[in-house]
């Protein structure tokens, strides 16, 4: 199937690397990605009854279907309707919350070339309507995680076109974001941040 955004341009979905040293899993990141442990997480809060926060759904336009059984189809082709804007919002303790979760392979710095300045703009507009607005990144070789509030992404973001650096270095993060150790329930306690953060508690 091809799926494909507004511009017609296809939709080539990041590839996993994979790794056979068994040494370098632990019981914290066996078989979960970013998005799986954020979505565990944000079902524990809603179950919990402490925060309402779900993952957006991205519409999509099927153009092309195969029906190679009665009882089955298949989309050969679809259109992203619009370009995305951040992976996740909702609502905690009556303030909007919106955030975008991404993993990288690097040791030293988070590539800004996943983030798309559709995205950047959209947190932009949150962050200026007084939203909570943050990205949490994950370092997959070292399994950390990071809480980061957007305005240090915007800085980074527009230095960039000014000849300034194309990564953010993961000491500066380090430095100005919050670790969020992995644990189970909830697997990424981001509400433990935002608590400290925003409403002193």
């Amino acid at each position: 199937m091809t799926i494909r955004y507004p511009n017609g341009q296809a939709f080539v979905p990041p590839q996993k690397k994979l790794t056979t040293d068994i040494k370098k899993l632990t019981y914290s990141n066996r078989g979960m990605t970013l998005e799986e442990d954020i979505n565990a997480s944000n079902q524990y809060y809603l179950v919990q009854g402490l925060a309402v926060i779900h993952k957006k759904p991205t519409p999509v336009q099927i153009v092309s279907v195969d029906y190679p059984k009665r009882s089955a189809a298949v989309i050969k082709e679809a259109y992203f309707k619009q370009q995305s804007t951040t992976d996740y919002n909702g609502v905690y303790r009556g303030k909007y919350v919106d955030f975008e979760a991404k993993e990288t392979q690097n040791k030293t710095s988070f590539p800004l070339h996943n983030f798309h300045e559709h995205q950047i703009n959209h947190m932009k507009a949150v962050y200026k309507q007084n939203g909570i607005c943050f990205i949490l990144l994950r370092f997959s070789i070292t399994d950390e995680v990071f809480f980061l509030e957007a305005q240090h992404l915007f800085s980074y973001w527009d230095e960039q076109s000014k000849g300034g650096r194309k990564s953010i270095p993961k000491k500066y993060i380090e430095e100005r974001g919050y670790p969020i150790s992995i644990s189970l329930n909830p697997r990424i306690d981001y509400l433990k941040v935002i608590d400290c953060i925003y409403f002193n508690l």
